[in-house]
């Protein structure tokens, strides 16, 4: 048993102010007892834009943030899951990449976004993340006490086969940190979460983006603790805030034994 707090945050494009919010959420969940304390995606900044993105990321050795964070967990002795944050890489590409961090400070695990937004979603609002950001293409598990975590961001959610594959790597608890759009929330955030922790038998954690950021951008918020059994433990609203729950490893053992979909795969004749 544990507890793990799930952070929303309404950041904005002011680094200094966004990583300040992050750090109070992050001291109140740990007084409220959490041992694994998750981020949203792009917790540090929220900016829009191939040139606007580049000039406001950084390199990892330089990122004012991971720094920040790595000093966090040192000094509430904790787990931290940093989100994603905009990383610079060789030439003018930026990885979005989330990063674990144990409590003596030390980067555990990182993880590079996979699967790119690049969507029309009408009214004006056109997402094309594989214009600045470059993929990922790695399954990455954390090592964490209590058993594996599996690391996904945001868009990933929308890709079944990612969640099948982290589960049957080992992972007993999924991340999926996010910014997702109030009008993709509002329809799918709920459903998704909760089939992927159907069909993994996982704990999905989903720490968020809420409200207005400006450029006509909006985030759903809700962010939530899923159990494996596919039922919404807690769900943080649409204020800035954060959720914490107790987590109890054995319900992992127990919904896979009720359901052992993941050792039922079947290979397939597929149409030529």
């Amino acid at each position: 048993m544990f507890r793990a707090a799930c952070l929303q945050v309404n950041a904005g494009t002011d680094l200094i102010e966004n990583i300040a919010a992050a750090l109070s959420l992050a001291r109140s969940a740990a007084q409220d007892g959490a041992d694994l304390i998750l981020m949203p995606e792009n917790v540090s900044m929220m900016e829009w834009g191939r040139g606007a993105i580049l000039e406001a990321a950084h390199s990892e050795e330089e990122h004012p943030a991971l720094g920040s964070f790595r000093d966090l967990a040192c000094e509430l002795a904790v787990w931290i899951h940093c989100g994603s944050l905009s990383i610079k890489l060789g030439g003018s590409r930026v990885a979005n990449r989330s990063y674990v961090i144990s409590p003596k400070g030390r980067v555990s695990a990182w993880y590079d976004k996979v699967h790119m937004f690049d969507v029309d979603l009408g009214n004006g609002q056109k997402y094309a993340e594989s214009s600045t950001f470059s993929a990922g293409n790695e399954v990455v598990l954390a090592d964490l006490p209590w058993g594996k975590l599996g690391l996904t961001i945001c868009y990933d959610l929308r890709f079944p086969y990612l969640y099948r594959a982290l589960a049957k790597s080992g992972a007993f608890f999924i991340t999926v940190p996010s910014a997702f759009t109030k009008i993709t929330g509002d329809a799918h955030w709920h459903i998704l979460l909760r089939a992927r922790a159907i069909e993994t038998g996982c704990y999905i954690f989903a720490p968020a983006q809420t409200g207005d950021h400006g450029k006509k951008r909006k985030t759903y918020g809700h962010a939530l603790i899923v159990n494996p059994w596919g039922e919404v433990v807690c769900d943080a609203g649409t204020k800035p805030g954060f959720v914490i729950s107790d987590i109890c490893v054995n319900q992992v053992t127990s919904a896979r034994s009720r359901i052992p979909s993941l050792s039922h795969d079947r290979e397939l004749l597929v149409p030529s």
